[in-house]
């Protein structure tokens, strides 16, 4: 009988996660079952994932009309039902935080999308998220934004468990890694332990290729040999700038402050893919995961992925493939004239935008159904 993939996907080191989080998986036993007999070792919530469980299903229904007869406020509900998602995924996480001694095993939750640009918001919300979920196996996810860098280090230096989210950039993670340092360094220097601070990059794939993709069609329309080598890039970007981080953290984990403070008992900053399943239909359905395989990472994938990877995945450890190509491709691309620091910060813009838009929308529709009872 032929293994399910995803079992074989610890052995070289990778994580797997479920991008999703409903009550109805909860109650159902179905995210117990996918930890069990798939190997799912973390959940990543966000307001999208959150508005499409709690305002398009019935789930919540029942603990929307106790909450409100209790007379609080929809974003109060709203924060109400999170939290006990959050803790149940916790508490159904937690052996595995403790069969791997805090290296796996946590649910993370985010900050209000509308703190993106809000250091000091940031911070406020981070801290008290943390003190209510009140479980060591969480993260909290916090915009690696610019004003997301001063929070990040902070928070590290705190203790609390962040997951930096909506990466998209070199640069950028480059910053948010040294963030994290800052943070460690300075919690060392107070004496304060760093054996259970954990941190993860989340890097967004696919949205890249979404973004890159149009551009290079349109250049391979021109023919001659630059349309022959745009031609050539399409579909290519994201797992390029995978390969390259991957790069970067294996540099990172080598230099010397990072060995200085593991010393001490710090914990590398994981990256983790994020936004892995597919956007265009004619890619493979496990094209950003098949080959991002590779030790000390995380892939946290929407169920639809999961399940194709179970059906038809091959695990081999690939993320280490081709890393000098990955270079020469983003060297390529810059040569065709697509600027990857001007379609990262679009990106990132946007992907606080498709955050902020849920958000808002499932607040709205607590408030009705707020309302309902109430009448």
């Amino acid at each position: 009988m032929r293994q399910n993939p995803l079992l074989r996907l610890e052995a070289l080191g990778q994580s797997i996660w479920l991008d999703f989080l409903s009550r109805g998986m909860l109650v159902s036993g179905e995210l117990v079952a996918l930890i069990q007999q798939d190997g799912v070792t973390g959940v990543t919530s966000n307001p999208a994932t959150f508005e499409k469980a709690i305002a398009q299903t019935a789930d919540y229904d029942d603990a929307i009309k106790d909450l409100a007869r209790q007379g609080i406020t929809s974003p109060e509900i709203y924060e109400e039902l999170v939290l006990d998602d959050i803790r149940m995924t916790a508490d159904l996480l937690r052996p595995v935080y403790e069969r791997l001694e805090g290296r796996d095993g946590f649910v993370s939750l985010e900050v209000s999308p509308h703190l993106a640009h809000d250091t000091a918001g940031t911070l406020i919300e981070a801290r008290r998220l943390w003190e209510r979920v009140d479980r060591p196996n969480l993260f909290i996810k916090v915009p690696g934004t610019w004003e997301g860098l001063p929070a990040i280090r902070q928070l590290a230096c705190e203790g609390i468990n962040v997951n930096v989210t909506l990466l998209f950039g070199l640069p950028r993670y480059r910053a948010v890694a040294e963030a994290y340092l800052d943070g460690l360094a300075e919690r060392a220097a107070r004496g304060l332990p760093l054996e259970q601070v954990a941190s993860v990059a989340s890097f967004f794939l696919s949205r890249i290729d979404v973004l890159v993709d149009p551009l290079l069609e349109e250049l391979a329309g021109q023919g001659g040999v630059r349309g022959e080598q745009a031609a050539s890039l399409k579909g290519q970007t994201a797992i390029a700038c995978a390969r390259v981080a991957r790069g970067m953290y294996r540099e990172i984990l080598a230099g010397d402050r990072f060995v200085a403070l593991a010393s001490r008992g710090a914990r590398p900053q994981r990256l983790l893919w994020a936004s892995t399943g597919t956007k265009n239909p004619a890619y493979s359905d496990i094209k950003y995961l098949e080959p991002l395989i590779g030790p000390d990472t995380i892939n946290t994938a929407p169920l639809e992925t999961i399940n194709a990877y179970r059906d038809h995945g091959h695990p081999l450890a690939t993320l280490d493939y081709e890393v000098q190509e990955a270079r020469v491709a983003l060297q390529q691309l810059g040569e065709l004239g697509i600027d990857l620091a001007v379609v990262t910060q679009r990106l990132e813009d946007e992907g606080v935008e498709k955050f902020v838009r849920p958000f808002d929308s499932l607040l709205q529709a607590l408030e009705r159904k707020r309302a309902a009872v109430l009448v």
